[in-house]
């Protein structure tokens, strides 16, 4: 029997959500503090136009990362019903097949990535005074993101066991060598943005190294052997099956705010200051967020393994409302405090103003992205991501660019720019209740599990 790392499919749904959300929630806030601790130090030390350079490369670099992320989250999902399946044999394929697929990845964004980074920047309207700078952050981060994949995918197969403290501690360790190493290349040496990513790069390289020693030192069925790293066909078919749509998704995510920042980069170099600010305060809201997704996603996962139904949907609604809860009370912070927060950033006061304004307008729209975060994530749990996508994809991406289109050159503000928000959110929030209720998707996965000729789930859980 495979040891059931955090008790997911039984006891307290709300007690166990909660032991396993706190650890990813103070992980992602170490991974949110030390790239604040970029922009802080950028901001402070080297000025508002390398701030800017910074800023204006997370939608373009998140736009290929996040692609093969979204289809390794495939096998995180598949490993959590086979590990609440107690199926060793299948445990170990997904695990490796996983870790090919990291490598993979990276080796082929590596390539992407450096090649069209120029490009891409120039497509974005970039101000000229700023592109080498992005450029040169691009490359260096590019050149070290086969240790990215390694770390997200590692961590992903922990989180799936039910093991959200490892990435934790590797998490805490990567922020505090990110900050040394700030402080060291920006502060001491004067290296600037190149300092600035290159410190980035050997956290991350930290990272992957200590994810993997956790990963090859263990003696259960999720240990990597380097001999076994290898793709397992029926495996990898299934993992897409999940994951390409939740890849797709970060695609339509990515490039939507690809058009964000462009619609941004308009405004001037004041105004892309402001939005690579707002990102970091606003980030504290998609971490918890994110958080509470990930514990859903994971909780769900294991318990349709395990095939107790019963608490799928439970566990679904003790997160909804605990993530509401955490969200509202988070905005109202962000909502009366915007301008001290991004002070932090910038002594900019043009930033701030112009910051300032667009948190009237987002700050109270965040609690309608609850349903969506937490909705999909339970759905995809259950092994349905295509429709989760087409729903995100058309609803918040799709509506985000045909407002970016037409109604933008028409008011062009930053305002209007951040209505594309609550407008696309709300819309798609009120799809996602209906069809969670409405859409029998449950059924229609217990179906597939049931299936002979489907090879996700085979074993029921010994008790």
């Amino acid at each position: 029997m495979v040891k059931n790392e955090n008790s997911i499919t039984t006891g307290v749904i709300w007690k166990q959500l909660l032991l396993f959300f706190f650890p990813i929630l103070i992980g992602t806030f170490f991974q949110q503090l030390y790239n604040t601790v970029d922009t802080i130090i950028v901001g402070k030390y080297v000025g508002t136009q390398a701030l800017a350079a910074v800023g204006t490369t997370g939608t373009v670099i998140n736009l290929l990362v996040g692609f093969f992320i979204g289809i390794s989250s495939g096998a995180t999902v598949i490993i959590s019903q086979y590990f609440g399946a107690n199926d060793r044999e299948n445990i170990s394929k997904a695990v490796h097949t996983s870790i090919a697929l990291a490598l993979v990845g990276g080796l082929v964004i590596m390539v992407v990535g450096i090649l069209t980074s120029r490009p891409i920047l120039l497509l974005m309207d970039v101000p000229e005074e700023i592109l080498d700078d992005a450029v040169l952050y691009m490359n260096i981060y590019y050149a070290g993101i086969l240790a990215n994949m390694i770390y997200n995918v590692g961590t992903g197969i922990l989180r799936a066991i039910g093991d959200s403290r490892m990435p934790l501690y590797v998490l805490i360790a990567c922020c505090i060598t990110n900050v040394l190493l700030d402080l060291l290349f920006v502060v001491v040496f004067r290296w600037a943005v190149f300092g600035v990513a290159f410190a980035t790069v050997l956290s991350l390289v930290i990272s992957a190294v200590l994810i993997m020693i956790r990963l090859m030192g263990t003696k259960e069925a999720y240990r990597v052997e380097l001999k076994k790293i290898r793709f397992d066909l029926p495996i990898l078919k299934n993992v897409i099956r999940i994951g390409l749509p939740g890849g797709l998704q970060s695609v339509a995510y990515s490039f939507s705010n690809v058009l964000v920042q462009a619609a941004i980069n308009g405004f001037g170099t004041t105004a892309i200051a402001a939005w690579s600010a707002i990102g970091k305060v606003d980030g504290f809201v998609w971490m918890i967020m994110g958080a509470f997704g990930i514990s859903v996603t994971t909780f769900v996962g294991q318990n349709f393994g395990a095939r107790c139904y019963d608490r799928v949907k439970k566990c679904t609604r003790s997160g909804l409302a605990m993530c509401m809860g955490a969200v509202v009370s988070v905005s109202a912070l962000i909502y009366v405090f915007g301008a001290p927060l991004l002070r932090f950033f910038t002594g900019d006061e043009a930033v701030v103003e112009i910051g300032v304004d667009f948190f009237h307008v987002l700050v109270p729209s965040y609690f309608l992205f609850v349903f969506i975060e937490i909705l999909s994530g339970a759905i995809r749990g259950a092994g349905e991501a295509l429709q989760p996508m087409l729903i995100t994809c058309v609803g918040v991406c799709g509506l985000r660019i045909v407002w970016l289109f037409l109604a933008v050159p028409i008011w062009h503000t930053m305002q209007m720019v951040a209505m594309n928000y609550p407008v696309t959110w709300v819309i798609t929030a009120l799809v996602f209740i209906v069809y969670y209720y409405r859409g029998k998707w449950l059924d229609r996965c217990i179906r597939r599990e049931h299936d002979p000729n489907h090879t996700t789930l085979k074993k029921k859980k010994v008790a």
